[in-house]
């Protein structure tokens, strides 16, 4: 604990005593009595070594000290309330609250997320991103966007991608190091993602690269460092098609290897079984699957998109 932070109550006592100069009042609006008031008062005087009160038959007025120190109490509180107000304040009556995998929001919702504010200015949104699937915390958001394979005991969910993985890295790593087979991986730093059961093993079994170790390299806890790491040569990383399309049409990333190998995890909109709805949930919801639909269906995306592999 801070030596020099006062206990809240004695603060929140001598704020409104000076603000209406009455203990009586200042009790009368903190829901406590008189001198309890006073008592709040006298303590944070004792603790500050400072006299903040003149105590007059009719009424209280401010030293000097008390005066400097009421705006730095205001002005501490006020920043409590507004700090409160934005993380807990109203948001099952106003802002609809989405928690989303941090990958996903950054590689796919952040590109999509502007055409719902423009369509509907007048709703409230708020985005929090996670890293790991927690549904501990469900009362602190209305929608949740997650990976897994679709259970999530006491939760509803909808499927939004079909996932394959493929092989990712720096457009001129082959020209450092020989990418032409995928036995070749066993040259390179292989990039893992950590909270993802199907990964190197599946696609390197596909591919028939078995004397490729499937453990070695360096693990990492989302998809976003993994990228990083490819983009600047670091290692081959592994990428799931929903979130590596933005990498591979800016051409930070290329697929070294024609061989996409579809997953049974995929990313999913969940939300709690039996909670009362936000009102804006729906039109979220609506406006979320038509724009998986259309993320399928766009050219943009077929333009860089990989052969599934059927073998």
């Amino acid at each position: 604990m801070n030596p020099y932070l006062p206990p809240l109550t004695w603060l929140r006592a001598f704020e409104a005593s000076a603000r209406t100069l009455s203990f009586t009042h200042a009790a009368s609006e903190l829901h406590i009595t008189q001198a309890a008031v006073s008592k709040h008062v006298k303590s944070l005087e004792h603790y500050l070594h400072h006299v903040l009160f003149i105590r007059r038959p009719r009424g209280l007025e401010l030293t000097k000290s008390g005066a400097a120190y009421l705006p730095k109490v205001q002005d501490a509180m006020e920043r409590l309330a507004i700090g409160t107000r934005e993380v807990f304040g109203q948001r099952r009556t106003s802002s609809l609250t989405v928690r989303c995998a941090i990958s996903f929001a950054v590689n796919w919702l952040a590109q999509r997320l502007p055409d719902y504010l423009e369509r509907y200015p007048g709703k409230n949104i708020r985005v929090l991103s996670s890293v790991w699937n927690d549904a501990s915390d469900a009362q602190d958001f209305d929608l949740d966007i997650q990976y897994g394979t679709g259970h999530w005991p006491g939760f509803n969910s909808h499927r939004l991608t079909c996932e394959t993985i493929t092989p990712l890295c720096a457009p001129d790593l082959p020209s450092r190091n020989p990418l032409n087979r995928p036995q070749d991986l066993r040259h390179h730093r292989l990039l893992h993602v950590l909270g993802y059961h199907e990964g190197w093993g599946i696609w390197l079994k596909a591919a028939g690269a078995q004397q490729v170790d499937a453990g070695s390299g360096l693990h990492l806890d989302t998809s976003l460092m993994a990228f990083e790491l490819a983009a600047n040569c670091a290692g081959v990383a592994l990428g799931r098609s929903s979130l590596a399309g933005h990498a591979l049409a800016s051409g930070r990333l290329i697929a070294p290897f024609p061989l996409a190998v579809p997953i049974d995890e995929a990313f999913h909109l969940i939300q709690p079984a039996g909670s009362s709805r936000h009102p804006d949930a729906p039109l979220f919801v609506e406006w979320l699957l038509s724009a998986v639909q259309k993320s399928e269906n766009t050219d943009d995306n077929a333009s860089y998109a990989l052969p599934a592999f059927t073998g």
